[in-house]
């Protein structure tokens, strides 16, 4: 017996667009990439792995490799409460 795939609810193109013109916007301003993607990152928090790669992409000139690990360790660092110093 084989699982049925779910198909994820869409996520507002509004959300998507707002976040990859913040991301430009930042970038413009000469913040570096990890900051834009951080950034996005909040704004698009909820949104399926390839949404955010794509804005990613799009919205801080990331490789899709880049887009990746951008996204692996923003995800990484909403999961994993701070370390205690």
């Amino acid at each position: 017996m084989t699982p049925v795939a779910q198909t994820p609810a869409t996520f507002p193109k509004e959300t998507v667009k707002q976040a990859i013109s913040e991301g430009k916007a930042l970038i413009k301003d000469g913040k570096t990439k990890v900051e834009a993607a951080t950034a996005m990152f909040k704004t698009l928090k909820g949104a399926d792995r390839e949404t955010v790669v794509t804005a990613f992409m799009e919205g801080a000139g990331l490789t899709e490799k880049g887009a990746v690990t951008y996204w692996y360790n923003c995800r990484r660092k909403t999961v994993k409460p701070p370390a205690k110093t």
